[in-house]
């Protein structure tokens, strides 16, 4: 019973807010409006081939950004789903939850760019601010005193009002 209770507990501190699902809602349709891209909700990258433990993460088998953003379009497929991608995609968005920390995400962060990654954010709702990080060393920040976010990577452009409201 004890370990039904943990597990209840971790799954707990996994899980968003008001904050995070309204913001993760906000960025998922406004990168689904853009053709050049498919986003991708709470969807699981295969990560069993690469050893976590040298990021200081617990997961062995699959990793599970908020949003990843493939590019091109792509449609539902009526015979075939994939449970965890092994095709990893072009960048990955992570709302910070109330219950989680910015050194855990920096640590997924890690691994998403050996992963080949090529671009991660780090939105964080409470103070209405965007990192834009094209690799572990180097990130750009936005915040409501900038119209838009940049990602130079995927050439996106975001209106920040839009995001935060």
């Amino acid at each position: 019973m004890i370990e039904l209770v943990e597990l209840a507990e971790a799954e707990y501190q996994e899980m968003g807010s008001l904050n995070h699902s309204i913001v993760q809602a906000r960025l998922t349709g406004l990168l689904f409006n853009d053709e050049r891209f498919t986003p991708a909700v709470e969807l699981s990258l295969d990560v069993t081939h690469l050893d976590l433990s040298q990021f200081g993460l617990r997961i062995k088998e699959e990793l599970k950004p908020d949003i990843s953003i493939y590019q091109g379009h792509r449609e539902v497929s009526s015979f075939d789903d994939v449970l965890r991608m092994t095709e990893m995609p072009l960048l990955v968005i992570e709302i910070l939850s109330p219950k989680q920390t910015i050194d855990e995400l920096l640590a997924k962060f890690k691994a998403y760019f050996t992963l080949g990654i090529k671009s991660c954010w780090l939105v964080t709702p409470s103070i209405k601010a965007i990192a834009v990080y094209s690799s572990s060393k180097y990130l750009k920040s936005f915040g409501m005193n900038d119209i838009e976010v940049i990602d130079e990577i995927g050439n996106i452009h975001l209106p920040m009002q839009k995001i935060f409201g």
